[in-house]
């Protein structure tokens, strides 16, 4: 009875096989069942430092990025002066810009002068004052503006100045004979170099813009908007620079030709005076 009874009160297990005694891969199964998922596999020593290692400090520039290939420098990168001398070298290049001045304002006066050595760097640049009142100030092509008149010089101080800086070198420029006209000096023929009027530079004869020369020969867009006295300068600079050993050569042949021609001459008018002077002892 007490054996029974014993019996009778000793709990069923309800799960026969304890967990512990489960096969591994049955409990994977189970899993897989129950959660529709694989079961989360702890992470590997070595992915969790890669996950809790900081990341790199930013940088103050930020971040890197890869350098892009070379691109082609700006056209107008070709009129930038590759040498910090200023100083009044054997040729100087010059341009102008004028305003309209008379009563129609169809006479040209000087407005701005501006002066560059063989390196395009600027000797000289100031806005002038002109002797006569201005009518048109043409600020679409010349830049010119009533505002730059505020800080312009005399015109007779800045003619001065220029005459003095050109005197005995080689003058360069386009069509200088008007930049000549309006600032009322002259300079020798043998010292100028004109890009409107070398020979090489035509076009059937014909005198070309810079405009259209700088981008012919120096790749470069210039005059597009208001002119630039500074820009114009350094593109008849260069272009000389381009062309100087002929042209140099070419101007020495014809001084040559020219004196040659001019003593052949100086030669002949002696040698007729003396055939003068023989009649008049003989007579």
């Amino acid at each position: 009875m007490a054996a029974g009874g014993a019996s009778a009160t000793k709990t069923k297990n309800p799960n026969p096989n304890p967990p512990s005694s489960l096969n591994p891969n049955w409990q994977t199964l189970q899993q897989k069942l129950k959660t529709g998922h694989p079961p989360k596999s702890k992470p590997h020593l070595s992915d969790t430092k890669a996950l809790t290692k900081p990341p790199p400090p930013s940088s103050v520039l930020g971040k890197r990025k890869e350098a892009p290939g070379p691109s082609p420098p700006p056209s107008s990168s070709v009129l930038i002066p590759t040498s910090d001398d200023f100083s009044l070298t054997e040729a100087l290049a010059m341009d102008c810009e004028m305003v309209g001045v008379s009563s129609q304002g169809n006479k040209s006066a000087l407005a701005r002068v501006t002066v560059v050595n063989t390196w395009g760097n600027v000797v000289y640049d100031e806005y002038v004052r002109p002797l006569e009142r201005i009518v048109d100030f043409r600020t679409n092509i010349s830049g010119i503006n009533p505002k730059n008149m505020r800080k312009a010089k005399e015109f007779m101080t800045v003619q001065q100045k220029v005459a003095e800086m050109i005197k005995g070198r080689i003058l360069v420029g386009h069509a200088l004979h008007n930049d000549l006209k309006v600032l009322l000096l002259s300079h020798q023929k043998k010292d100028i170099r004109d890009t409107a009027l070398y020979q090489p530079l035509l076009r059937d004869g014909r005198k070309r813009a810079l405009k259209d020369l700088a981008d012919q020969i120096l790749g470069v867009k210039i005059q597009q908007k208001e002119h630039c006295p500074v820009e114009d300068a350094r593109a008849a600079m260069l272009i000389y620079k381009k062309y100087k050993k002929n042209w140099e050569k070419s101007i020495k042949e014809l001084v040559k030709f020219r004196e040659k021609r001019k003593n052949k001459s100086k030669k002949k008018s002696m040698e007729k005076d003396a055939g003068k002077s023989d009649v008049l002892s003989i007579s």
